[in-house]
């Protein structure tokens, strides 16, 4: 059956769906048995209930940022419930910290819209164009007590284009995340 994903979004679920896509075709073998959001109205949640997967709402006590230690808790104990072996964070905007990290040693995986080193935190690819970078891309990586600063799994870039604007530079990105997260997902198991 392969490793089982436990998936945590805060937005859309592109990638999730990216990663789901995957398993459908057979290039992946996996399968998702939680979806976490700290974000109740996120159409990840949506996207994993029209997949007869599991959802929750993870409970970040009124912290608009923050993950406070009791919910990682919860949430460890959700993913480990649910026969997580994986975690991936798909477009998840709050910062892992212990106790999840101790729950999942070296067993969270994120995507991140830049080549690391370059351009951690929020919205890299605005990061990049301000910078003047004549290239961006995107970067898998396991996740440590850092802001984007764990083990590398893979990275590849697109160019930044003459005209490019956030939004179009964007856009290419996520189209490289979305083959990228899946082989990131094979190439670590």
């Amino acid at each position: 059956m392969g490793m089982v994903l436990g998936v945590l979004g805060s937005g859309s679920g592109s990638n999730m769906q990216a990663i789901l896509d995957a398993i459908d075709a057979g290039t992946l073998a996996a399968r998702i048995s939680i979806v976490l959001s700290d974000n109740p109205e996120a159409f990840i949640l949506e996207r994993a209930r029209q997949r007869g997967i599991q959802t929750a709402v993870i409970d970040c006590r009124g912290f608009k940022t923050r993950f406070p230690e009791v919910a990682q808790q919860e949430t460890a104990m959700q993913l480990k419930a649910a026969g997580a072996d994986l975690v991936c964070l798909a477009g998840f905007l709050r910062l892992v910290k212990r106790p999840l990290l101790d729950a999942f040693p070296e067993r969270i995986l994120n995507i991140h819209p830049s080549l690391l080193p370059a351009f951690p935190g929020l919205e890299s690819w605005k990061q990049a164009l301000a910078a003047g970078a004549s290239e961006a891309g995107c970067t898998v990586h396991v996740v440590d007590d850092g802001m984007d600063t764990g083990p590398i799994i893979v990275q590849e870039s697109v160019p930044v284009l003459a005209g490019d604007t956030a939004e179009s530079l964007h856009v290419r990105i996520q189209a490289l995340e979305h083959r990228l997260y899946p082989e990131a997902i094979r190439k670590f198991s």
